[in-house]
């Protein structure tokens, strides 16, 4: 009986985790930037007037190159075998 708990909990320490495969340091500073640019989109459009230049040009442009640049950069990117290894 007692063999076979010791089984399980070294069958527990062999399972890790599939993100470890997928997602590497540059995915996660990708994912903080996309963050961060998201924020400051959304502040500028609340800031000022309703059809201020801020709110009605730049706005939707900081959001739009976010929403289809910088989010899909941070999952589609996998990093080189040189920066695989740092």
């Amino acid at each position: 009986m007692s063999k076979m708990q010791k089984n399980l909990k070294d069958q527990k320490k062999i399972i890790k985790s599939p993100f470890n495969d997928y997602w590497h340091k540059i995915n996660y500073t990708f994912l903080i930037l996309s963050m961060i640019v998201l924020i400051t989109g959304y502040y500028f459009m609340t800031n000022g007037a309703w059809n201020s230049t801020l709110s009605m040009s730049v706005s939707p442009v900081i959001l739009l190159i976010v929403y289809l640049i910088l989010i899909p950069l941070a999952i589609f990117l996998k990093p080189s075998s040189k920066q695989k290894e740092e």
